[in-house]
């Protein structure tokens, strides 16, 4: 087998014509194809990896932000939870501290309605009382009624300081004496000359006829005033029993 050089020849010049026109008109502008279409996609991948990037940051700022507001939310929340117990508590505290005003108004009503009443009962039967011992004194003889009260009159004027007894006995004015009655002319003289000792003078008197008396006597004059009946003596007995009562 002999080889054709002048073939072998053309056919590498050939070749190497193809291979100048592939690098010149297809392998340049596919590399620079390629090499734009590799920037492009770097890029396209920096962008990608960027809006990775921001994604991820843009997930972190969210979830930060729901953490944050669940934490707000959960802090709201125990406020208004303590809030409402301490509404409660003071609503019923509140609530409790009426009642036990109420209770204790109420109470105090009951007593002050018991004491009413046991006080007005009291009043009834000491008045009751009073009358029934004022009947009684009613029937007492009209001669006891009057002159039987001379000596206690005349005590009553020892009791009084001895410068209103004088004041008393040195009056110019007439003295007034209050009888349940209307005295007999006896009955006067022994008033006028009890009195006379006791004062040292026989004292001018008006007689008076006073028949709330029931019996006794009373002297009033300008400075002092000696009561012995039946009538004082209720009056007192009737303070006496509403002081004990009360």
């Amino acid at each position: 087998m002999t080889l054709d050089w002048w073939s072998l020849g053309l056919q590498a010049v050939n070749v190497l014509i193809l291979v100048w026109l592939l690098s010149r008109f297809l392998f340049r502008p596919v590399a620079q194809i390629v090499a734009e279409r590799q920037s492009e996609a770097g890029r396209l991948l920096d962008e990608a990896a960027e809006a990775k990037a921001a994604a991820e940051r843009v997930r972190a700022e969210a979830e930060a932000a729901r953490a944050q507001l669940a934490s707000r939310q959960d802090t709201a929340l125990r406020a208004a939870e303590q809030e409402v117990a301490g509404v409660k508590a003071r609503l019923l505290r509140e609530a409790e501290e009426e009642v036990r005003q109420l209770h204790e108004r109420a109470e105090q009503a009951q007593v002050a309605r018991q004491q009413a009443a046991l006080a007005l009962v009291e009043e009834r039967a000491t008045r009751l009382a009073l009358e029934i011992a004022a009947r009684l004194l009613e029937r007492l003889p009209d001669s006891v009624r009057l002159s039987a009260f001379i000596d206690g009159l005349l005590a009553g004027l020892d009791e009084l300081p001895a410068a209103a007894r004088r004041a008393l006995g040195a009056e110019s004015a007439a003295l007034t004496l209050r009888v349940p009655r209307t005295p007999s002319a006896g009955e006067l003289e022994a008033c006028r000359q009890a009195l006379a000792r006791a004062l040292g003078r026989e004292p001018e008197l008006k007689v008076a006829v006073d028949p709330g008396l029931i019996a006794g006597l009373e002297l009033e004059g300008s400075n002092a005033v000696v009561r012995n009946s039946f009538r004082a003596d209720l009056a007192r007995l009737h303070r006496e029993l509403s002081h004990e009562s009360a």
